[in-house]
């Protein structure tokens, strides 16, 4: 059974039309599922989170160790040194400790999560496929062509390399970011207004994700 495709313009980086490219529906054309998209960007999140909240026991606070007074007689209740948890500046009682917070999520869905990323974007009309992702290294020449391209947070996902020069030239312009196609993920799609992908990058994907 053949499968169905999306048609998308191709456009330069300068705006030109550049023909067209056929998106297989099997990445590009699938009903996006709020539910897999949030359960691989919580997936990420909780991975990249680095965990390292501490607090003092009351084997850690510096304090003496000596007993506050004796233990009967006092009218009082019953304490042993000041590091207690009751006291100011004493310990802090099941605190948070160093962990990791990462779980883990079967490949399957993080592929299928990926699909539906970028088929979201399809179905918003925020796909945008470019030629090459080439620059002369300026980022002022490149500032002026985003913005007349209208991208104001726009993801760029290149083949299995980057162009060093538009790398270059897009490390300053805010709002503009570049992947190769082995770091695309679905955070860094769903958080940008506008994803553009090379012919280059859309090759790469579809032998990624068939």
């Amino acid at each position: 059974m053949p499968i169905s495709t999306v048609v998308l313009k191709v456009i330069k980086i300068d705006g030109a039309s550049a023909g067209s490219v056929e998106l297989g529906d099997d990445i590009f054309g699938l009903d996006p599922r709020v539910d897999i998209l949030h359960r691989v960007v919580r997936w990420q999140r909780n991975k990249a989170q680095a965990g390292t909240h501490k607090v003092k026991t009351r084997s850690e606070t510096s304090y003496s160790r000596k007993k506050i007074y004796r233990q009967k007689g006092t009218g009082g209740a019953r304490h042993g040194d000041r590091n207690a948890p009751i006291f100011r500046k004493g310990g802090v009682y099941k605190g948070p400790t160093p962990r990791s917070h990462a779980h883990d999520l079967p490949k399957k869905v993080r592929t299928l999560g990926l699909k539906h990323a970028l088929s979201a974007k399809a179905k918003e009309g925020a796909l945008v496929i470019l030629d090459k992702a080439t620059a002369s290294g300026k980022t002022s020449e490149l500032a002026k062509q985003v913005k007349d391209l209208g991208w104001k947070r726009a993801l760029v996902i290149d083949g299995t390399e980057v162009n060093d020069d538009f790398a270059q030239a897009a490390r300053n312009i805010e709002g503009l970011d570049i992947l190769p196609t082995i770091g695309a993920n679905v955070y860094d799609i769903l958080k940008r207004d506008t994803l553009v992908l090379t012919k280059a990058g859309v090759e790469a994907l579809e032998a990624r994700l068939k």
